[in-house]
């Protein structure tokens, strides 16, 4: 295997990482509206992801970093052709960032309230276009003989890429649904299982739709299994979530993410961005990538440096382990 089919691989893998971990604290970004009943369980909602969502974001940056680093012209014509997309959800992250921490600075209501507002949208938006992007990242977009994105930004609002906005979304939502009952007592955590439920078979349906099509324009054998496993493994979260098993949900619906990010890489492989145009001006793995030295360092480093990411993100995740509920929550002190 050559070492820009390795890094195509890798990048694969930090895509995963960063919808796994970053689609549930979006999907409990979303339930502040849909589940919390009050400001005590808006709270609760924020205080389970709130020591571990700007970790989970790690993920984003080293994904693009990498992007940049070992796919310099998939990089540039992916950035430049979806710039408005992309400013979005970068807009939207920043503000939500800012949200987390500027909400309980002051006691007015309005102030909380508009924070939590904020929130709830730069939770929502981002989880949808995320699926709008890569739709079209797989389905292909116009890109001519010099590797330029010649299209436009209504052309990336097709119904394939949309649908793929709604499964992100929906599939987010439901994540993060199966992670607050995991993560909460009480009441909440009722709650929270029984709107897995309708989440979840909306997902499926929304999933299932999309991944078929996905298959049949542009599958073969290897994502075959890839969306077999996606859908098993979602049908088996929203058993185990109405069986109480709170910990074989939220792996399971992980499962679902981790399965159905594989099978668009593997529809993708060897192309990282097919042109509808001309296929011979397609972008692939080599003739996007970067010279075999670059990547050659670039491996050493994250032989080096993946190990120490990801064993104080264990560690995090590890410290703040236990449930919590509306009886944790103190009274705010300004």
């Amino acid at each position: 295997m050559e070492l820009h089919d390795v890094w195509f691989v890798l990048i694969a893998v930090l895509w995963t990482g960063y919808f796994f971990l970053e689609g549930f604290d979006f999907g409990v970004g979303v339930l502040t509206r849909l589940l919390a009943r009050d400001r005590a369980e808006k709270r609760v909602l924020i205080n389970t992801i709130g020591p571990v969502w700007d970790g989970n974001e790690v993920w984003l940056l080293t994904a693009g970093g990498a992007t940049f680093a070992a796919f310099p012209e998939w990089y540039a014509t992916l950035f430049s052709g979806f710039y408005l997309p992309l400013l979005a959800i970068l807009v939207c992250l920043i503000i939500r960032g800012v949200a987390f921490e500027y909400r309980a600075k002051r006691p007015e209501e309005s102030w909380q309230r508009n924070w939590e507002t904020a929130i709830f949208w730069t939770s929502l938006i981002p989880a949808f276009l995320w699926g709008v992007a890569f739709g079209n990242i797989v389905h292909g977009v116009k890109i001519d003989a010099e590797f330029e994105y010649v299209g436009g930004v209504w052309d990336l609002l097709n119904p394939y890429a949309l649908l793929g906005g709604l499964v992100t979304l929906t599939l987010f939502t439901f994540h993060g649904t199966v992670f607050t009952a995991l993560k909460t007592v009480g009441e909440i955590r009722e709650r929270a299982r029984k709107l897995a439920l309708r989440v979840g078979l909306v997902t499926a349906v929304l999933a299932s739709a999309f991944l078929l099509w996905t298959q049949a324009d542009r599958g073969d054998g290897t994502s075959l299994v890839a969306l077999a496993v996606a859908v098993a493994s979602l049908v088996a979260a929203l058993t185990a979530n109405q069986a109480g098993r709170e910990g074989w949900a939220f792996a399971l619906s992980g499962v679902t993410i981790v399965a159905a990010v594989a099978m668009f890489f593997l529809t993708l492989f060897p192309n990282v961005m097919p042109s509808t145009l001309d296929a011979d001006w397609s972008l692939t793995v080599t003739n996007a990538s970067s010279s075999p030295y670059t990547l050659k360092i670039m491996t050493w480093l994250a032989v080096i440096a993946t190990p120490v990411v990801l064993l104080y993100q264990g560690w995090t995740y590890w410290v703040f382990r236990k449930r919590i509920g509306t009886q944790h929550i103190a009274d705010p002190v300004h």
